[in-house]
């Protein structure tokens, strides 16, 4: 038995995912707490009859996944006041078998590290090129990194250092802890080891396109809150959905105003980026021209996203959860 590690696990509506998600955890940790946002599937008895603590989040406050993790870590502190990591996983993944006791044996020998994650994985790539595209954005590099994704494993006295996530991000909240976290001299650790497994289910165009523009959403705000010297967090990737979502769009209408129809040949630009991004080495033909062209059209949601951003921001609007399934 792995000792002084709790789990908080956060879903809606995951189904079978959420009941493979609480098997993998069933003799990896020392308890495990479910976080609950308005499932209507029977998600909440299925995690009682587990034997699964299980908080329903109160709808009617708004909702983000870092207060549902937020929660999660208060309530696993009272019920488990000797914790000393805290595994964070979101419903649709299943931890593998030995992923907690090589995190915490990595943790225990690295004082100066407070965040550790592995190797994420798509369960059903061949299902679609969606859930493909994620499994590749995925495959990170490993050592040192400066932010990791849902699932990892954290040091508690870390974490409750900089205050947990800020409950008011829709997204990116994992990314803008890290950047506290990094401030305060803690690193960040990618390990080669087997992590989690991912059920996406994304099979339409239309729910990758609402995942680009959630993750344009979150350049914007991590922009806002950290762009400046010497992080600079996420401000390369908002001016690059900026310029390429609408900077060139708007270049090539004005030029189409001087010389006509010819303008439109600059068009080009984008194919021709594609094949520039596709001739990176390191992965298969097919997943480095997919890779390619779906980072080039990526930024026009990416765009949208940070418009939408700057519309909640500055003309009194409400942020809301974009959901992509």
């Amino acid at each position: 038995m792995v000792t002084g590690i709790g789990v908080v696990v956060i879903g809606r509506n995951e189904g079978l995912r959420l009941e493979r998600c609480l098997r993998s955890l069933a003799h990896g940790a020392d308890r495990v707490v479910y976080v609950d946002s308005g499932s209507t599937d029977g998600s909440v008895q299925m995690a009682q009859a587990q034997g699964v603590e299980v908080l329903a989040l109160d709808m009617s406050r708004p909702f983000t996944a870092a207060r549902a993790r937020n929660e999660g870590f208060t309530r696993l502190q009272r019920l488990l006041p000797s914790m000393h990591y805290v595994q964070f996983v979101d419903g649709d993944c299943e931890v593998d078998a030995a992923w907690l006791g090589d995190a915490q044996a990595f943790l225990d020998a690295r004082p100066d590290v407070a965040v550790v994650c592995g190797r994420r994985r798509e369960r059903f790539p061949q299902r679609s090129v969606y859930n493909l595209l994620c499994d590749l954005e995925w495959d990170t590099p490993i050592g040192e990194a400066k932010a990791c994704g849902g699932d990892a494993l954290m040091r508690v006295d870390a974490f409750t250092q900089v205050s947990g996530f800020r409950p008011d991000l829709i997204a990116g909240e994992e990314p803008e802890l890290c950047v506290r976290l990094r401030a305060k001299g803690w690193k960040i650790w990618r390990l080669a080891a087997e992590m989690t497994l991912h059920d996406a289910a994304m099979t339409r165009f239309s729910q990758w396109w609402r995942r680009s523009l959630r993750a344009g959403h979150a350049y914007a705000e991590g922009a806002f809150l950290h762009g400046r010297a010497p992080e600079r967090h996420w401000l390369r990737e908002s001016r690059r959905a900026w310029l390429w979502g609408l900077g060139i769009p708007l270049a090539i209408v004005f030029a189409s105003g001087l010389l006509g129809v010819w303008a439109l040949l600059l068009l080009l630009i984008y194919p021709l980026q594609a094949v520039r991004l596709a001739r990176r080495a390191g992965k298969p033909t097919r997943e480095r021209w997919l890779q390619a062209v779906f980072l080039v059209l990526g930024k026009f949601p990416e765009m949208l996203g940070q418009v939408k951003f700057l519309m909640n921001r500055f003309c009194a609007g409400k942020a809301v959860l974009i959901e992509y399934k």
